[in-house]
């Protein structure tokens, strides 16, 4: 199966491996005739100096225009730990190191990316539309917390009925343990879960599983500790635009062709040499650009420029709902993203599950009209002032596919944004969590998973991190203070329950406790939602390229929706009740049953938490 105006390449001889390896115009370049090409740049300093390890003198980088600085060092190969010495003296590791086996203040070590036989030479990914995601965060997902142990566990995902793995951020983080989104040097996977070679092993593994691979990535900010950019390149950043983490990265300011260069690079580094079959752009509402050509645009078309012949799938997490970046083309494939992250479906979810209305969920608690359009359109907010916010939010989306948004009900951020992590299960009655995912999951949104939630793990997922004792004891005061807003924690001695961000304690608890998914009623629950996804796979996914727009929703009563999807041969249809009672109002029960939660009662009633979806042939001629 291929996607509309791609034309695959094609096969390679079965069992055969090759290498791969994307050539930087940056950084450390191992060279045909020997040696190593170290360039970098640095336009606020006027010399800069390579520093070899084991080497008695540091060797003065030729300075070309533009601010770059560039020398072939023979005697350099692979496993060559280097450093770059600034005209103060001060030692910097490469911004474009493929590896930092000493953390992000240590050297950088020269890597042979051809060093690594791939096997996957067959492998030209998937469709998005038989994408179900599950997020995982490589140091929790198991004990040991590393790319060769997640690879123990590629058989479960398969089977769970999986086809794509998004892995948290991996830019190297300063310390042992971080979310990932405090990265500072982009281009190495943080050693802490191993070297590059042991994630191209996972990545090669995982392909053979049939699972597609995507990667988060942080475009739009750099960590607090270890981002020694400012000091020879400070023409990196802009105080034209702020955001919440400081003066922006320059994406429309003087030099800034050079920091474009930087992302782009990074971009089709991760896709070609460690043939990731996507990325998921963190928070591109802080991406900030007034140019004429936005960076999000100019990277999504060079991009798919590169990889004509592979599925390669861009995914967006944005605040501002901005539909501007999903648009399809005539033969349906996405003109620049392939979908965002949808909040607002997670919102009015939640919202309905759980009974809270603190804070954004205010915004969509009771609201049927939001569950409605959430679940139909993509956006509940399409240009609408939201409340919470002060200020309009989103863009009309009725437009787009189902499968330009990514639907879920838990995920790092709504988990781990939490004083205690709680996962939905320790927070919202059993039958309402079995009504939400029962929607989510046969939505023809696309849906993402957070690791752990298949089997209801017990285990929270806390913020944590790992920074030098002054700007970790700020850290931590931080994260307590934070929730001061919040009615249950306006007393500091209940704010200082919250887990300390810096305790290793916080990161061991927030381990995935796999033996308990092989166990009572967490197996019963790992057994059903394979079940649904199977559901999913042999019913709804087929439906999904043929789905003509967004689907039409009809209001029975609070939180209660009829939806429909038209389908060139058939119509998916949901009825579902979130409430802790009866609703009457609905039509009798239509179609093919794919599923049913709950009870469905004599007179249009649906009983408490209950959930059907059907299929029927399409009216269409």
């Amino acid at each position: 199966m291929t996607t509309p105006g791609r034309r695959p390449e094609p096969p390679a001889q079965r069992g055969a491996t090759a290498t791969r390896a994307y050539a930087l115009p940056f950084g450390a370049e191992l060279q045909a005739g020997g040696g190593v090409r170290f360039r970098l740049w640095a336009p606020g300093a006027q010399r800069v100096a390579l520093r070899l390890e084991g080497q008695a003198r540091d060797l003065e980088l030729q300075t070309e225009p533009g601010g770059w600085h560039q020398l072939t060092v023979q005697r350099a190969a692979r496993g060559t730990r280097y450093r770059f010495i600034l005209p103060d003296g001060t030692a910097v590791p490469d911004p474009a190191s493929r590896f930092q086996p000493e953390d992000v203040h240590g050297p950088s070590e020269v890597v042979d990316p051809r060093a690594y036989q791939w096997r996957d030479l067959e492998w030209r990914g998937r469709p998005w539309h038989e994408a179900v995601v599950y997020e995982l965060h490589v140091g929790c997902f198991t004990a040991a917390g590393t790319f060769a142990a997640a690879l123990e566990r590629l058989a479960h995902l398969r089977e769970l009925g999986v086809s794509a793995l998004e892995l948290m951020p991996l830019a190297d983080f300063p310390g042992g343990r971080n979310w990932g989104y405090d990265g500072v040097l982009p281009f190495a996977p943080d050693a802490s879960y191993g070297d590059p070679q042991q994630l191209k092993a996972l990545i090669d593994a995982a392909h053979a599983h049939g699972l597609m691979v995507l990667l988060d990535v942080v475009y739009n900010h750099f960590g607090p500790d270890g981002n020694y950019l400012p000091r020879y390149a400070p023409q990196f950043f802009s105080e034209h635009h702020h955001t919440p983490w400081g003066a922006a990265v320059n994406f429309d300011g003087e030099h800034n062709r050079e920091v474009r260069e930087f992302f782009i690079h990074n971009a089709l580094y991760w896709l070609v040499e460690f043939n990731f079959d996507g990325l998921r752009l963190d928070a591109a509402h802080a991406i900030l650009d007034d140019g004429p050509c936005h960076i999000l645009a100019e990277l999504a078309q060079r991009v798919r420029a590169a990889l004509p012949a592979r599925y390669v799938h861009l995914v967006l997490e944005n605040e501002e709902n901005q539909a501007r970046w999903l648009e399809r083309g005539e033969d349906g494939a996405p003109r620049l993203f392939s979908a965002q992250w949808n909040d607002d479906a997670h919102h009015v979810l939640h919202a309905a599950a759980s009974g809270e209305s603190e804070g954004y969920y205010g915004d969509y608690a009771d609201d049927s009209e939001r569950l409605g359009r959430a679940l139909a359109q993509g956006f509940a907010f399409q240009g609408e002032t939201m409340p919470y916010r002060g200020s309009a939010r989103g863009e009309a989306c009725t437009h787009l596919p189902p499968t330009a948004f990514v639907a879920f009900i838990q995920n790092h951020d709504q988990v781990g944004n939490r004083a205690f992590g709680e996962r939905l299960s320790a927070l919202a009655p059993p039958p309402a969590v079995r009504a939400i995912t029962a929607v989510y999951l046969l939505l023809p949104q696309v849906p993402m998973l957070f690791m752990g939630e298949e089997w209801h793990s017990a285990r929270p997922f806390q913020f944590f991190c790992d920074f030098g004792a002054e700007l970790g004891a700020a850290v931590s005061r931080g994260r307590r203070q934070e929730f001061a807003r919040f009615e249950a924690f306006r007393d500091e001695s209940m704010r200082a329950r919250i887990p300390d961000p810096q305790a290793a304690r916080t990161f061991e608890d927030s381990k995935l406790d796999w033996a308990a998914a092989q166990a009572g009623a967490h197996a019963l629950i790992l057994g059903w939602y394979r079940e649904l996804l199977a559901i999913r796979r042999r019913h709804v996914v087929p439906l999904l390229p043929g789905l003509i727009g967004a689907g039409e929703y009809r209001v029975i009563g609070t939180s209660a929706v009829l939806v429909r999807w038209q389908g060139a041969a058939a119509e998916l249809l949901l009825m579902a009740n979130l409430r802790d009672h009866p609703v009457a109002g609905f039509p009798s029960p239509a179609g093919a049953l794919l599923w049913q939660e709950g009870h469905v009662e004599a007179g249009g009633v649906l009983g408490a938490w209950t959930v059907r979806w059907s299929l029927r042939a399409s009216a269409l001629p």
